[in-house]
């Protein structure tokens, strides 16, 4: 099973570099090949964050597989986003 993420984060904040430094790990030891990460910089692609109703980041969207969900913080607590990937620990 692939999953499909995109993580939303505002630029090169240090809010931004923890999320993405914790779901790198997170996705390295859960998913190992088993996911594509895209991460989108709000600053650089607005109308991507305004068409997906991104309103705070970080934000996670898993796309793939169903169904979509959505993780907003630095993605420190990982059990909140294994829950929220539907990753049984």
């Amino acid at each position: 099973m692939k999953y499909l993420l995109k993580l939303y984060i505002t630029g090169d904040s240090p809010r931004s570099q923890r999320a993405i430094a914790n779901l790198m790990r997170i996705c390295d030891q859960e998913l190992s090949n088993q996911y594509e990460l895209k991460i989108i910089d709000v600053l650089e692609q607005p109308d991507v964050a305004e068409n997906e109703k991104i309103m705070v980041t970080p934000t996670l969207i898993k796309q793939l597989p169903p169904p979509l969900q959505r993780i907003i913080g630095d993605m420190s607590k990982t059990e909140l986003v294994l829950l929220g990937l539907d990753i049984d620990n």
